[in-house]
């Protein structure tokens, strides 16, 4: 037996096919109406010597009972601001760089999905840490860094100061090699060379609020740089023989006596002689 199927009017299936989409239509506003609604703080650019900020979010509406409030900080949650209030602040009280980041006001329900509203605190990149200075051999490798705070994360750069001004490094030799994540930045060199690569090198970051920038000097050394430690002993004391024997050579000898006739027989045989002959001189008076 062959199945029937029957078919509406085109005027009955255009007046359903309305029907679903009002339908559809209305329950999007119920939907929305239904939604936590948060008003919170502006977002806040980070000067020097600035006043206190307080982060604000007040929960207006809610479709539950709330269970617990609390704030976070690049996605981490900040120890002791758990509330169950709808009203909530979290305060800086000496704002710097390295507070700068996304804040989120966190409110949880007891049968509904929470809510949440976003601040950015933003900051000037401040450079935290660097290598003011590197020593190496020739052959060897040098590794540079540089760490910052501030938010938005900074855009990293490294130049090499050529002919007075600083130039942006390219691994044209292949011995560059420039990583880079968020606050951090790295500059690895392999295979110095002493001719090329000794010189000052800076990091630059830069984000929306403003840049700066830091030096490290690269200094490389010859093969021998180990050897000369042991060469400035072993020419120390080459001068000081040369001198001992020099100045034996200049000292003036003393007497030696005759290996016969020791230095008391002589003197003693002197007198006698002397005394003889003054006897001699009598006897003839």
């Amino acid at each position: 037996m062959m199945a029937r199927y029957c078919s509406l009017p085109p005027a009955a299936a255009a007046s359903l096919s309305l029907l679903l989409v009002l339908m559809a239509t209305s329950l999007g506003p119920v939907a929305a109406q239904n939604e936590p609604k948060i008003n919170n703080s502006d977002h806040v650019i980070i000067v020097a010597n600035m006043l206190p900020i307080d982060l604000q979010c007040n929960l207006t509406f809610s479709p539950n009972s709330l269970n617990v409030s609390f704030w976070k900080k690049n996605g981490e949650e900040i120890a002791g601001t758990r509330r169950n209030t709808t009203n909530t602040e979290y305060r800086i009280a000496k704002p710097k760089a390295d507070d700068s980041g996304w804040y989120q006001c966190m409110f949880y329900f007891l049968s509904y999905p929470a809510a949440n509203a976003t601040i950015e605190v933003k900051a000037a990149p401040e450079i935290t840490g660097h290598k003011k200075s590197e020593n190496k051999n020739e052959g060897q490798s040098a590794l540079m860094y540089c760490k910052s705070v501030g938010y938005p994360h900074p855009e990293w750069t490294w130049t090499k100061k050529v002919d007075d001004r600083f130039v942006e490094i390219s691994n044209s030799t292949g011995r560059f090699f420039i990583s880079t994540r968020e606050n951090y930045t790295e500059l690895s060199i392999v295979n110095l060379e002493i001719e090329m690569d000794p010189g000052e090198y800076q990091c630059n970051a830069t984000n929306s609020i403003n840049s700066t920038y830091v030096t490290t000097i690269l200094r490389v050394r010859s093969h021998l740089a180990p050897l000369w430690p042991f060469l400035g002993i072993l020419a120390e004391i080459i001068i000081l023989v040369v001198i001992i024997v020099i100045y034996e050579k200049r000292k003036r000898p003393d007497e030696v006596p005759d290996d016969d006739e020791p230095a008391g027989q002589m003197k003693t045989n002197s007198t006698n002689n002397h005394k003889d002959k003054n006897l001699r001189q009598r006897n003839t008076n």
